[in-house]
């Protein structure tokens, strides 16, 4: 590909634990501020109370609009509406001159529960002796529930309310693949540009997994167990981590071609460098760890490969760390094996797993690593696992480093998701 038809980054928003847009973002990074904390709303669900990463100063009548669309927005909604709406003013792509039809969207989303005091009434209509009777539920729910109750809930909803309110009527997609949505989001719509169907895309992620209905199922999770210290729970790749953390947010980016960004003066943060989307397969739970292994190291080596760079290009790993024992180390040995002692960050140490949010939140770790020249810390990273061989980035940022990065997500199914960026 031509230099100048190289898709790029020309404009970013974040919504998150540590802050909302990228001034704010990029503050706690450099100062290493959690943003996990116990939740409020979720005390007297659990002993001891839930912890995790949660957005306390989200004002929606601030940061969504027409407010008259707030009746049908889920959180999740909010907060994607939100990101991308940071991201648009910052490219400053609808004062380009863009004609609808060239601008498109492309969003990751998650499973999005509803809210049990909405649908309780009508369980409760439900019950008989105690038992609930499936077939009462259509009959209730139909005169019980708003008529449009369901638009709020819809993964698609988010891609549908950021088009109707930008006037983005461009391809418009949605992506539910967990971790990995984010970063597949991103990579379709470079795809979506390279096949001369838009101008300009705006893409991300978004999702929450703090919501009581994710709660009342946790135990399917390997949750860390240190609630009485909330910012030190997320510990990635050191040997003394327990178990992941629940958060929530979004993020979002503008993608456009290179030479569309410089005509237009817009300031540039990367070049989009290569994608790569693997997966271990379905039914190998016996031997799980090693192919998930293998697909991480798989997916992280083709997309150097289409970025044609080498890991001497690489200034740093954005991981997905979770901070479970097994997945840490598994990941862990797949960058090693792939790029030996890169230095890697773990942005989840700072808001926990943001579920379909996590993929372009994270992203925009590595996004501001590149334009002002620091990779931020792991936080509570004090006891290197010799099961985890890598080089974490720990204590303070790290600074000198070549401007490109690997990202890298993955989900409990087995998907991987890496991606390449580099200093235009």
């Amino acid at each position: 590909m031509h230099a100048n038809d190289q898709v790029v980054i020309t404009g970013l928003g974040v919504v998150s634990p540590i802050g909302i847009g990228c001034q704010a973002f990029r503050q706690s990074l450099l100062e290493g501020r959690s943003g996990v904390r116990t939740i409020p709303f979720l005390r007297g669900l659990d002993s001891p109370p839930p912890i995790g990463g949660y957005i306390g100063d989200f004002d929606v009548k601030d940061r969504v609009r027409p407010r008259k669309a707030l009746k049908v927005m889920s959180r999740d909604i909010q907060m994607a509406f939100a990101a991308a709406d940071l991201a648009v003013q910052e490219a400053c792509v609808l004062d380009s001159g863009i004609e609808p039809e060239r601008l498109g969207i492309v969003f990751g989303t998650d499973l999005i529960p509803c809210e049990l005091n909405e649908i309780a009434p009508t369980v409760r209509g439900c019950l008989v002796g105690g038992r609930f009777e499936f077939e009462r539920w259509g009959c209730r729910a139909m005169s019980d529930l708003y008529p449009l109750w369901l638009l709020k809930y819809l993964p698609n909803m988010p891609a549908c309310h950021i088009g109707i309110a930008l006037d983005a009527r461009g391809p418009n997609n949605t992506l539910t693949l967990g971790e990995v949505s984010g970063l597949c989001a991103v990579a379709e719509a470079v795809r979506v540009i390279e096949r001369g169907q838009a101008d300009a895309m705006i893409c991300g992620g978004t999702g929450s997994r703090i919501h009581p209905a994710f709660w009342a199922r946790s135990k399917a999770y390997p949750l860390s167990r240190r609630t009485d210290d909330p910012a030190a729970a997320c510990r990635p790749f050191d040997a003394d981590r327990d178990g992941m953390v629940h958060g929530e947010g979004a993020g979002a980016i503008v993608l456009e071609r290179k030479r569309h960004a410089e005509a237009r003066g817009a300031a540039i943060y990367a070049e989009i460098k290569g994608f790569a989307n693997t997966s271990r397969p379905v039914g190998t739970e016996g031997n799980g760890t090693n192919l998930l292994a293998e697909a991480v190291a798989r997916a992280i080596r083709l997309a150097m490969e289409a970025a044609d760079l080498s890991i001497h290009d690489v200034g740093h790993v954005n991981a997905h760390g979770m901070g479970t024992v097994a997945d840490d180390e598994v990941e862990a040995l797949a960058i090693y094996r792939t790029l030996g002692d890169v230095p890697v960050t773990a942005p989840k140490s700072y808001f926990g797993n943001l579920a379909a949010g996590a993929g372009v939140v994270e992203l925009a770790v590595s996004l501001l690593a590149i334009r002002y020249g620091f990779v931020p810390p792991t936080l509570n990273y004090s006891r290197p696992d010799p099961k985890c061989p890598i080089r974490v980035v720990h204590g303070r940022p790290l600074t000198g480093l070549p401007p490109t990065a690997v990202v890298l997500n993955h989900s409990p199914t087995g998907q991987v998701a890496s991606l390449v960026v580099a200093s235009p």
